[in-house]
């Protein structure tokens, strides 16, 4: 499979398993999971074949492990605007997570901390690399300390994925170290 065809699987794969499931026929279970067969059977029906060997290949392949797999089922690992229960349960953070972001964006985070804005959580990355990453997806990255340490202390709840991206509700201003 080339890489061009794997990067609009998963495109599409995370839209419909994050954001639209509905705009080609699916229901996400409570947990964000849907069966595989009756996903490939959707994104045919609209016009988009996906074949269970690009779908396996595209979970194997994704550098950020979009997708989680059990058994016959698929779904998301986070992102979600969607109501889902991740059923994931609360853990203890490292005592530093990183955020990527671009600079037109600090003065609100300044003000107001990191909301989840359209998504159910603040995603944070466990290290400044992948939160880099993150962040240069939307321009030149800037990367904010957080204090998950002391939020976590404070009362604050984090819970982690399966591909490793912590999860919090809001980081308050007063957990944020910013860049000089």
């Amino acid at each position: 499979m080339d890489e061009r065809r794997t990067t609009k699987v998963s495109k599409y794969l995370s839209k419909h398993l994050r954001h639209q499931p509905e705009r080609i026929g699916i229901t996400l279970d409570e947990n964000g999971w849907v069966e595989i067969d009756t996903l490939l059977r959707a994104a045919a029906a609209h016009g988009f074949p996906v074949t269970r060997a690009e779908l396996d290949h595209v979970v194997a392949a994704n550098d950020k492990q979009r997708f989680a797999v059990d058994g016959p089922r698929i779904r998301a690992s986070q992102g979600h605007t969607v109501e889902v229960d991740l059923g994931l349960p609360e853990a203890e953070p490292p005592a530093y997570l990183y955020h990527g972001t671009v600079a037109r964006s600090l003065e609100a985070i300044r003000a107001e901390g990191l909301r989840p804005m359209a998504r159910h959580d603040v995603h944070l990355s466990p290290d400044r690399e992948t939160a880099t990453r993150v962040g240069a997806r939307r321009g030149r990255p800037v990367v904010i300390g957080v204090d998950a340490g002391a939020m976590h202390r404070a009362g604050h709840v984090f819970r982690v994925s399966a591909n490793g991206v912590w999860l919090t509700a809001s980081v308050p201003p007063e957990f944020l170290r910013f860049p000089e």
